[in-house]
């Protein structure tokens, strides 16, 4: 699982607990709109989120519906985090005043404004919450069991290449192992993720494509 890994919105409600609704809304209102947006983002696919835009929304949904931060203080998350965008997450931390948010200073630690006597005082660290997101994005490759054996392309996938159903692996890439003599078992060895229905649905599927061409 990279940083770079490209989600969809219908990915991000399932790993932020957000509604579609809220990001059609926060993207339309300039409020967080995803690093890879779709010029065409009416399309399906059209709103592409990065991890670092899930790790940011996951954020802003903790701080909305565990601590009821009101959306005055959400925007300034959100604009701290896009004005952060390439900063290593361990350097990415604030502290909850209340219901207001500070920002730590990354070279001192320091808040932007004393928390004061006998405030209570919750810091926020993205690295975690960036390491729960790994997890969880990482069972979102989980393959469903009618994407066995079938062929698929998505424009955001692999550059658009024909691949096997729920993977990035193209199509191509198992008939070059079989050209060269590769059998279903070796090439399985090669991607552990397919199965023996996935091997012999590519040669297939790349059989057709040279018979055509």
């Amino acid at each position: 699982m990279t940083e770079l890994y490209a989600f969809t919105a219908a990915h991000v409600c399932r790993l932020t607990g957000l509604s579609d609704g809220q990001l059609r809304y926060w993207d339309r209102t300039g409020f967080f709109s995803p690093t890879l947006l779709d010029d065409h983002n009416r399309r399906a696919f059209g709103r592409i989120y990065s991890f670092r835009d899930v790790v940011g929304l996951r954020t802003i949904a903790i701080l909305r519906k565990r601590h009821h931060v009101p959306l005055q203080e959400l925007r300034k998350v959100g604009q701290w985090l896009h004005e952060r965008h390439d900063s290593p997450w361990a350097t990415l931390r604030f502290v909850l005043k209340g219901k207001r948010v500070l920002f730590l200073d990354p070279k001192s630690g320091v808040a932007t404004e004393p928390a004061g006597e006998g405030q209570r005082v919750l810091s926020i660290g993205l690295q975690p919450i960036a390491q729960q997101m790994r997890r969880a994005a990482s069972k979102l490759r989980d393959r469903k069991p009618k994407e066995i054996g079938q062929i698929t392309r998505n424009r955001y996938i692999v550059r658009n290449a024909w691949v096997v159903a729920g993977t990035r692996i193209p199509t191509s890439a198992v008939w070059n192992y079989y050209a060269a003599g590769f059998s279903i078992d070796q090439i399985i060895r090669e991607y552990p993720r397919l199965k023996s229905q996935d091997i012999r649905a590519a040669i297939e599927f790349e059989a057709s494509r040279q018979r055509v061409a």
